[in-house]
Parts: C-alpha cells; structure tokens; sequence
C-alpha cells in the first residue's frame, strides 16, 4: 500500500512539475511598444507624443501603420528587427511611432488606409509625401525585400532634415 502511495505521489509531483513548465514556455512577456519592430528602438506612444518630442528633439518622425493579424506588416515588421542599418538610424536619428490604428491626421492617409505602411514628418510638421516605396498602387509600402530602399528613404529623411533647417 505504501509502495502504491509513494507512486500515486511520484505521478502527481511530476504531472504538476509539467503543467508548470509548460506554462512556462508558453507565456509571453509584457508586451512592449516595440511590439516587435526593434526593442532597443525609443518608442512613443501616440501621434501627439510624436509630434511633441518631435519638435523638441528636431528629429525626423517615422510612423509605421500595420497590424499584427496581417502577414505583410509581420514579414516587414521581421526584415525590419533584423536589418542592422535600419535599426541604427532608428534609434539614432529618429523618432519612432508604430500604430495599429489611423490617426485623425489624413495626411498620413495620402493614398489610403493600408497596411503596412511607412511615412515620414519632418520637424517642421510637414509629411514628407515625396519618400515613397517602389510601388505607384500603394505609395507608402514596402515588402521585406524592399528594406535597402526604406533605409535609403530614412537617409534623405535626415539629409533632407539638416538642409531644411
């Protein structure tokens, strides 16, 4: 009897022992502002905060539409974690604002609501509409493999930033 105890004991340990350790590997952490798009990037939280600290540090603003059910926004969004360029000048030289919803701005709807898409204000409030992708349907887009364009894009952003000003 004691034997059948000890086993009945021994199960019991073990299956609670498993439960945990799948709970465990299947919780995710506290979701970031990141959400995905590059942890080590300085991330504001909405438009209106963009905009401010977008005055105060005389940095060039990068708003990143998408959403997290779209495989488009996740293929960019993964080529855009991984890319070293991209994320340096992100953290460096820009101020970063991703949305999973549209603003009241329009501007930055100027061919329309769709996902994934990158634009660009600069200091001086005004949406850089001549930074586009490569596509002449969806101005504002760009697919995974379009990611040395977008750095190139990030580039005038900023030259064209210290020229106007």
């Amino acid at each position: 009897m004691t034997t059948m105890y000890r086993w009945s004991l021994f199960a019991l340990l073990f299956v609670t022992c498993m439960e945990v350790s799948l709970q465990k590997k299947t919780r995710k952490g506290p979701q970031t502002l990141s959400r995905g798009w590059g942890d080590y990037i300085a991330w504001v939280k909405t438009y209106e905060e963009a905009l401010m600290t977008m005055k105060e540090s005389k940095k060039p603003l990068m708003v990143i539409h998408h959403m997290e059910d779209c495989p488009h926004s996740q293929a960019l969004k993964k080529a855009f974690a991984v890319d070293k360029t991209v994320q340096k000048m992100a953290q460096k030289d820009f101020v970063m604002l991703n949305l999973m919803h549209e603003t009241t701005d329009t501007n930055l709807a100027a061919d329309g609501n769709y996902v994934p898409r990158i634009m660009f204000v600069d200091p001086s409030m005004t949406v850089r509409l001549d930074l586009v992708g490569k596509y002449s349907n969806r101005l504002y887009t760009y697919k995974p493999s379009d990611i040395p364009y977008l750095a190139k894009n990030m580039k005038k952003a900023k030259l064209l930033l210290h020229t106007e000003l």
